[in-house]
């Protein structure tokens, strides 16, 4: 299955055409501003050949990087007749996590808070993503919970220093890796479907 790639969620561009487990091309740029405009570029050399569908970041993340992520995989996918699979941000973050263990995600909204995406055993996801402030970060249950994106250091420090069940995890950005496994899960019936539109938390920025 060729895939091609699509996020600009966080504090990064990226553009990139796996096919099988393997990455063919990767074009990434650096920033958390000017995605609409530095997107379209990464994607173009790229998308060479077949592609069987278009995976995309919906966040939560970028209100803006989001956005224009979602139009031009819609853009490119109804061009070549294929599908759009939607991944949320923290699907990505804990796909390389140990499954017997519960993950959350935690990722920086840039107004000092922090996007929560809260996954049980197997990847399942543990109710609507959540935006909280770091002294209201929730406690985990069971005897473990690891915590990965680029808001968990800070996150863990806290629940850490609260005695809370909690490790640091070694994921901080989206990888073009975990959205395609992701992704290959969803067109498989593993996990739910989930509408291509943004994934907000709370209104949007125009960052």
């Amino acid at each position: 299955m060729r895939l091609l790639i699509l996020d600009a969620a966080l504090s990064r561009c990226l553009a990139a055409l796996v096919e099988g487990e393997a990455i063919q091309s990767l074009r990434i740029a650096e920033g958390q501003h000017g995605q609409a405009a530095a997107l379209p570029p990464l994607a173009e050399p790229v998308m060479e050949g077949h592609l069987d569908a278009v995976v995309v970041c919906i966040g939560p993340g970028s209100f803006t990087g989001v956005r224009s992520a979602i139009a031009l995989a819609q853009g490119i996918a109804a061009g070549r007749g294929i599908p759009v699979v939607p991944v949320t941000t923290g699907e990505a973050l804990v796909a390389g996590c140990d499954p017997y263990f519960p993950a959350w995600a935690a990722t920086e909204n840039r107004r000092g808070q922090l996007f929560l995406e809260r996954f049980g055993l197997g990847g399942a996801a543990l109710g609507a993503p959540l935006v909280v402030a770091e002294l209201d970060l929730p406690r985990p249950e069971g005897p473990m919970t690891w915590l990965v994106g680029d808001g968990a250091p800070r996150a863990v420090a806290r629940m850490a220093a609260r005695s809370w069940p909690v490790a640091l995890g070694e994921t901080r950005q989206i990888e073009p890796l975990a959205l395609a496994a992701v992704a290959r899960r969803r067109l498989a019936g593993e996990l739910a479907a989930r509408p291509v539109e943004p994934l907000y938390v709370e209104p949007p920025a125009t960052t």
